[in-house]
């Protein structure tokens, strides 16, 4: 995610200090660090891997395309590859291969930052193009996430390299509760679901557990005014408002709100993707259209789309109406979006 300038884009004339981009950056990456400690925790060190490997490939690929650029390479440090490759690693599944790293970080930093002209220049949220390549492109690793299970699982090493077969890594994975509840049985109801759960043992308390530190991140970002409430809060009313409403009308096939909100990627997604500054709206009325708009996306795809998680996707189409919300909701007085991108 290519932080600038987070808290000043319509706030600027309320605005008296205005931190560095790589303050921000670095700020936003602390900020990380309960969500990915607690998925460490649960899913092992895999998660650690996933980290260190995406963000090593998105130095080494920004330094190359600065160079190729004839750029100075003092840009890295604003450290927006860094928190790019924290983003993406934290959203793959546990112990990805060093392989789907590597390609899911070629989308992120070239094909969606450097060929759209750098740090402010890209339309859509880096990380989550990466992500959504890989998706759509790598299906089976990308839904392979494993049960909870010790710091150091014996496979570790051999799916860090590639070198393990699929089969073998899904002998020892397990369904998220949002896929495991899309991908019930037909028929079953879903009280008939909770009474006993497809899961592995301890799944669901793993994820509201990395939810809840997500949350503590967010809030973290809040307080230090890194980001407005505005896209979080938006997002989140906007999908409890609609799942609650499908719910009511089919409370035996539809997912609660609860499930839509504290498992997943939801709380991620609010507070560290869809804030993203550069690829969301501009104004305050902007950003509270933006965030719910996400939310409202996130709920159609769950419920009648193919993907049972959808934060990526719903992220991305709603980048691509920012131009519209920006022309209809900034202020006539306020400066012209293209300026901010162009600051460094």
């Amino acid at each position: 995610m290519s932080m600038l300038h987070a808290s000043q884009v319509d706030d600027r004339t309320r605005l008296t200090t205005t931190p560095s981009t790589g303050d921000i950056m670095r700020w936003v990456i602390i900020a990380t660090l309960p969500g990915l400690a607690t998925m460490t925790f649960f899913f092992g060190l895999g998660v650690v891997s996933n980290v260190v490997l995406a963000t090593a490939f998105g130095l080494g690929l920004e330094a190359l395309f600065l160079r190729l650029r004839q750029r100075n390479l003092r840009s890295l440090n604003d450290a927006s590859a860094l928190l790019t490759g924290v983003l993406l690693g934290a959203s793959l599944p546990p112990a990805s291969p060093w392989w789907l790293i590597g390609i899911g970080m070629v989308a992120a930093i070239v094909v969606a930052k450097q060929l759209y002209g750098g740090l402010g220049q890209n339309p859509f949220n880096p990380a989550m193009v990466g992500y959504a390549l890989l998706l759509v492109s790598f299906p089976t690793y990308m839904t392979l996430w494993p049960a909870p299970q010790s710091l150091w699982p014996d496979t570790l090493g051999s799916q860090i390299m590639g070198s393990i077969s699929l089969e073998q890594i899904d002998a020892l994975s397990g369904a998220t509760p949002l896929d495991a509840f899309k991908h019930k049985a037909d028929g079953l109801t879903a009280s008939q679901f909770w009474a006993n759960p497809p899961l592995p043992p301890g799944t669901l308390r793993a994820w509201q557990w990395i939810a809840a530190a997500w949350t503590a991140g967010g809030a973290l970002l809040l307080a230090k005014r890194l980001i407005s409430w505005h896209i979080p809060v938006a997002m989140l009313g906007s999908m409890t408002a609609a799942a609650a409403l499908i719910y009511v009308f089919n409370p035996e096939n539809a997912a609660s709100p609860w499930l839509h909100l504290f498992t997943g990627a939801t709380l991620f997604g609010a507070f560290f993707i869809a804030t993203d500054p550069v690829s969301a709206a501009t104004s305050q009325r902007g950003k509270l259209i933006y965030g719910a708009g996400i939310g409202l996306l996130v709920i159609v795809i769950r419920t009648w789309g193919g993907y049972p998680d959808a934060v990526a996707f719903a992220v991305l189409l709603m980048n691509l109406c920012v131009p519209l919300l920006d022309i209809y909701t900034v202020p006539a007085a306020a400066e012209p979006r293209s300026a901010d991108r162009a600051r460094p």
